[in-house]
């Protein structure tokens, strides 16, 4: 009873299988969405509704995102990104950061075995976030996969963990300032050679032109010849934390909410949001199969902004 129980639970598992491989050659035939951006909202109130302990619900929200994950590399995206910790949470119960913090060692340790969807499907891991704010022995893990993943090269996954937008935007302000610090100060000393030059140039001609023929005056010559370095977009996008990938295609947020939260405010001008009523424990195929229809209904309009821009 058993075995014929075993093989009808295999069977039924291979025709899931089945199922989806030829779901996904369908949406395939339209644009596929390159990168996807998850706010994996709901896990304490799907605990809540469990009546089960907090860190329960977090537990279920990484299997829901390992799920996810699987679908979206076998329908060809390229690039996840997940919302998993945000520097605002460090407000919550000691106890609860505690927790998280033990789960993301634990599941990054996870990610480093071999049999991990992440090296099933040769993805490189990416931490997103200011990550100075975390634990050591997080930090560590943290660094251990980016390095064990580096090599990866059929997908990217991103997990912002101490992480907001506004942090982001002034990392890449500050960054961008210091990059141009050298170029300003180059630039500054190369302008006051100049001035020195043109000073002693104008004195010099000054004294052999006659006296109602002023030479133009040095400092509106200098201004013309000053290029000193600016601060330009390309350059805070590319101290961006999420510089490494392009912009998300769709963002998905569980539970209902209509709010980005601060995350990816940068990134996401352009981007659809879908915001399906299921907590993120609760997301499923569906869900994604239909937020990636969404898009490819929308697609042609999406990119015609995005020419625009």
């Amino acid at each position: 009873m058993e075995t014929m129980s075993g093989m009808i639970d295999q069977l039924l598992k291979g025709l899931a299988i089945f199922v989806v491989k030829c779901l996904f050659r369908v949406i395939s035939v339209g644009p596929v969405p390159e990168h996807i951006a998850f706010v994996m909202d709901g896990n304490r109130r799907f605990a809540k509704k469990q009546n089960e302990a907090t860190i329960a619900g977090h537990k279920a929200g990484y299997s829901s995102m390992v799920t996810m994950l699987g679908y979206c590399y076998e329908l060809g995206v390229k690039y996840v990104t997940v919302y998993a910790f945000s520097i605002d949470n460090f407000k919550r119960s000691p106890e609860e950061v505690e927790n998280l913090m033990d789960l993301f060692q634990e599941k990054f340790e996870r990610i480093l075995e071999h049999d991990s969807i992440v090296h099933r499907h040769r993805i490189r891991v990416y931490l997103i976030g200011n990550l100075k704010l975390l634990s050591e022995p997080v930090r560590v893990a943290a660094e251990k996969v980016m390095k064990a993943t580096a090599k990866n090269n059929k997908g990217s996954l991103l997990i912002c963990v101490a992480y907001t937008s506004c942090d982001e935007i002034v990392h890449a302000i500050q960054e961008s300032c210091k990059s141009k610090k050298y170029e300003i100060q180059t630039s500054k000393d190369s302008v006051d050679k100049k001035m020195n030059g043109l000073v002693v140039h104008e004195l010099e001609e000054h004294e052999d032109k006659p006296k109602d023929h002023a030479a133009e005056p040095c400092n509106e010559v200098c201004e013309k010849q000053m290029n000193i370095p600016t601060i330009k977009l390309v350059d805070i996008e590319k101290h961006m934390y999420m510089a490494v990938v392009p912009d998300p295609d769709i963002v998905i947020r569980s539970s209902g909410e209509n709010r980005l939260s601060n995350f990816l405010l940068w990134q996401t001008a352009n981007c659809p949001l879908y915001s399906p009523a299921a907590l993120w424990p609760e997301l499923g195929l569906w869900h994604l199969v239909w937020a990636v229809l969404n898009f490819q209904r929308s697609y042609q309009y999406l990119e015609k902004n995005k020419k625009k821009i």
